[in-house]
């Protein structure tokens, strides 16, 4: 394993940095825009009812991702929802350096084309600071994931983060990256 750097990693070093220097005619090379982590969320409401449910959206977390995902509790109570404060109501995994440089390519070149009907992600779910969140409606687009052995399918939210100041900075980013974005207005 000595030696070894992540594809998504050393196609940024020596392409995409280079390519968005000269798009953008940054003067220092501290301005390129970069990932800095991905943060992959799973909301579980339900686990306040069944312990089970939790469990496996952590298993599912942390075979996506090869890292323990952590466990999130409610801020504070909602009769509505038959919630109180502390309760567990979602996993998350941030992942950063070469895991989130893996787990992108995973995302790229084997998750999102197996995608029913999958036509591109939508481009306007930038924040106006350069990051971008995309809502993943089932988790069995991940090989990673055993269809047979899943009980329930549900969704995941993925936020890239980036250094780039502008949302146009960050669409060219994650572009370069080889993200399938569709733009507005074309086929939906």
């Amino acid at each position: 394993m000595d030696g070894y750097v992540p594809r998504f990693k050393q196609k940024y070093q020596q392409e995409i940095a280079s390519a968005l220097k000269e798009e953008f005619g940054y003067d220092n090379v501290m301005q390129i825009p970069k990932l800095v982590k991905i943060s992959i969320n799973k909301g579980v409401g339900e686990a306040s009812q069944t312990k089970k449910i939790l469990d496996d959206a952590v298993e599912e977390l942390r075979t996506i991702t090869g890292q323990q995902p952590v466990i999130r509790k409610a801020r504070k109570a909602v009769s509505n929802f038959k919630l109180r404060e502390g309760m567990p109501i979602g996993v998350s995994v941030t992942l950063r350096g070469d895991r989130m440089y893996e787990f992108l390519d995973r995302l790229v070149t084997l998750a999102l084309p197996r995608v029913r009907d999958f036509r591109g992600i939508p481009d306007r779910s930038f924040d106006g600071r350069g990051n971008y969140t995309l809502g993943v409606k089932e988790q069995i687009i991940f090989p990673e994931i055993n269809v047979d052995k899943t009980d329930r399918i549900s969704g995941l939210d993925v936020t890239f983060v980036t250094t780039a100041d502008t949302d146009e900075e960050a669409f060219a980013l994650l572009k370069a990256f080889g993200m399938p974005f569709i733009r507005r207005g074309e086929a939906a």
